[in-house]
């Protein structure tokens, strides 16, 4: 039976969360005020919509919500969100997620009197992605940085250039080099394509290469491809709203952040709001007035404006000015697949860091997390073993793994494993596997 999601708000992050979960063959219905947004998504996804608000009994009960597994309250305004859980909890929805912006509710101590309420769970996209970005300067050498079982395994992506030792190598030559036995390549992503590498796939140059290692190894990573890990200091961010905010809160601690936003009274706010972070009111989009405000002494550039033409030039700009490295936030689906090509070092995205979260609670199989990788369609799941079934009386070649999966870790209590095809999983593994779309079927089954 197909799983029934209802989706209040059908914004940037609504509509991305459908085209989600549409192809995972889910039934989805979208309620919005807007009819013309509605029309627009019926033309493009296949999904029901309903036109109204959502905190509205009526057009809940047009939704089915009493029938939904789940129902995701992603609006523009918090209120209706926690307003729009609370109903549908209450006319029978399974589970219900709201969208919030006000950070002190997702306090441990605050989340409860939520669960009271009925509110399964509370996302925070901009706390989600200033995590995402404090990780990223942590572990600035990389692009992408995904960590498990709280940091003890990592996976990092890198793209190679032809001066790197690698390029040009066979995966299976890389064994004689020592260092292999405690990291592993387990996804190359070229031209938009992701391939899972066997022993005869060559590197190539260009190629964006994943690596996983456990949390002391990754710095080998650094030694294989012959580059010297660079402490980030000195951190400048563009933007003012709420992400901007929750990133520099984040940072403000850990390295010199500096804030410059073009509105004035914001200017004043922020200044308020920020204990360790120097606030400056200028137009960001003026490079010599980045240029006099230090940009040249920056280790870190984070472009988090609206725009994203906005944070992909003043990015590049920024590279330009020997910033080693730089973050975009980039909204639009099309630049995402240029902006690596073009030399941004990272990027963040709001939906998709929003759609990770919540895709994790959609799968069938005990899922511990999931992250997606920009302008890919592979995923990396975390998955439980909790069942004395198949998967732990054979070793992983014998299971049938789909071709387009594979199981990069595991994690076994305090220890990790990067195994191979003779490993035996057991109770309670945590098994990390990156996955494409076909392969997501055949999984939940092995997992359930």
């Amino acid at each position: 039976m197909a799983m029934n999601i209802v989706i209040a708000g059908a914004g940037d992050m609504g509509y991305h969360l459908a085209e989600q979960l549409s192809y995972d063959n889910k039934d989805i219905t979208l309620i919005d005020t807007d009819r013309e947004v509605l029309e627009y998504v019926a033309s493009k996804l296949d999904v029901l919509t309903v036109q109204g608000d959502s905190t509205s009994f009526e057009v809940l009960q047009q939704a089915n919500v009493e029938r939904a597994n789940m129902v995701l309250c992603v609006t523009t305004s918090e209120k209706t969100n926690i307003v729009t859980a609370v109903l549908a909890k209450q006319l029978g929805a399974k589970r219900v997620m709201a969208r919030v912006r006000n950070h002190s509710y997702l306090n441990p101590e605050n989340v409860n009197y939520f669960n009271n309420l009925g509110i399964d769970n509370l996302i925070s996209p901009t706390m989600l992605c200033s995590r995402e970005i404090f990780n990223m300067i942590e572990n600035s050498s990389f692009t992408e940085v995904f960590d498990f079982g709280g940091g003890k395994l990592n996976i990092v992506g890198i793209t190679l250039d032809q001066s790197n030792p690698l390029v040009n190598q066979r995966i299976m030559d890389t064994k004689t080099n020592p260092i292999f036995e405690d990291i592993r390549i387990i996804a190359i992503l070229r031209d938009q394509k992701t391939i899972i590498p066997r022993g005869s796939t060559i590197i190539r140059n260009n190629d964006h290469v994943f690596f996983i290692s456990n949390k002391k190894n990754t710095e080998s990573i650094m030694e294989v491809l012959g580059q010297k890990k660079v402490t980030i200091k000195n951190v400048m961010i563009i933007g003012g709203d709420d992400m901007a905010l929750t990133t520099a809160l984040r940072l403000e601690d850990h390295f010199r952040v500096t804030l410059v936003n073009k509105d004035k009274e914001r200017c004043k706010w922020l200044a308020e709001n920020l204990s360790n972070t120097l606030v400056i009111n200028g137009d960001y989009k003026n490079i010599e007035l980045l240029v006099e405000e230090g940009l040249e002494q920056m280790d870190a550039f984070l472009a988090l404006t609206e725009s994203s033409e906005t944070n992909i030039i003043t990015s590049l700009t920024a590279k330009n000015h020997g910033v080693y490295k730089t973050i975009a936030h980039v909204d639009t689906r099309e630049y995402i697949h240029i902006s690596h090509s073009i030399g941004v070092d990272s990027l963040i995205n709001k939906k998709l860091v929003a759609a990770n979260e919540i895709s994790r609670y959609l799968k069938k199989g005990t899922v511990d997390a999931v992250s997606g990788i920009y302008g890919v369609d592979a995923e990396f799941i975390q998955y439980s073993v909790c069942k004395t079934n198949r998967l732990v009386k054979k070793p992983l070649r014998e299971l049938h793994f789909p071709d387009s999966a594979i199981v990069a870790g595991v994690i076994r209590g305090d220890k990790v494993f990067i195994p191979d095809g003779d490993f035996l999983l057991q109770m309670d593994d945590k098994a990390i596997v990156l996955a494409l779309p076909e392969a997501k079927l055949p999984l939940e089954k092995l997992f359930h």
